[in-house]
């Protein structure tokens, strides 16, 4: 009767945290570059129990979301006609730089624009001091540089001009983390990057590729699954009162 408790318990809990997974694709359906996540169960095996021809054998008591795992299918096409918008057709990612941490990550969303960089020459002026010069950089809009093909920052002499953006890809994507809605980092099993073979495209973006119709029927399988397993657990402390009663 225990068992059945908490098999309820958990089946509602593991819902939640699945209608969460759908809620977030959901908050992201219009977010350049997102890729939509989707939730993997495994079963819980928490006792094994005496068997004739084994010494023992599992037995599950419920089921929890062991991962979310990305799904990496191509978005549709934005046309936004901004110089320094750009979208990767096929496989690969665009590299952004974090200048504070010397963090690189791995991002679909190229809304791209070109802000000013003032950084040392190297040299100094008649009074010793250190010359500062100003450069036109390619970021992300959230202060993370843009990298290209050699891996350096990219400097921007013409800003209506198609800039040698970097594309990246991997053997895999399998486990690769997926940070702060659109960027992702690799993991030891993804190998190192090499340059992708996708084509880049400017003036457009990659739209997400969350399809909202398939969201929609997840949060209703999980909602009616919630449902049905509080009525477990509900059940199964009607028969448990019902049984104390009787002892009585």
């Amino acid at each position: 009767m225990d068992q059945s408790f908490y098999i309820g318990a958990v089946g509602a809990s593991q819902q939640m945290k699945r209608m969460q997974v759908q809620g977030n694709n959901i908050a992201n359906i219009n977010t350049y570059g997102f890729k939509a996540e989707k939730a993997r169960f495994t079963s819980l095996f928490y006792q094994n129990m005496a068997a004739i021809e084994q010494p023992e054998v599992p037995y599950g008591v419920g089921a929890r979301l062991l991962m979310t795992s990305t799904d990496s299918a191509q978005g549709g096409v934005v046309t936004t006609g901004r110089y320094q918008d750009y979208m990767i057709d096929g496989d690969g990612f665009f590299a952004v730089l974090d200048g504070d941490t010397n963090t690189v990550s791995f991002t679909r969303n190229g809304a791209f624009s070109v802000n000013d960089l003032l950084r040392p020459t190297g040299e100094t002026d008649e009074n010793g001091n250190p010359v500062i010069e100003k450069v036109w950089v390619l970021t992300d809009r959230q202060g993370r540089f843009v990298l290209g093909n050699d891996g350096n920052i990219i400097e921007v002499a013409d800003q209506t001009a198609m800039q040698p953006v970097g594309i990246f890809d991997f053997e895999n994507y399998d486990g690769i983390a997926h940070i702060n809605g659109t960027r992702f980092l690799p993991v030891d099993k993804n190998g190192d990057a090499a340059l992708g073979t996708g084509q880049l495209i400017q003036g457009v973006l990659e739209s997400s590729n969350v399809d909202l119709a398939e969201e929609i029927t997840k949060v209703i399988e999980s909602q009616r699954a919630y449902g049905a397993a509080l009525k477990m657990v509900q059940t199964s402390d009607e028969i448990e009162n019902t049984i104390n009663n009787l002892r009585a």
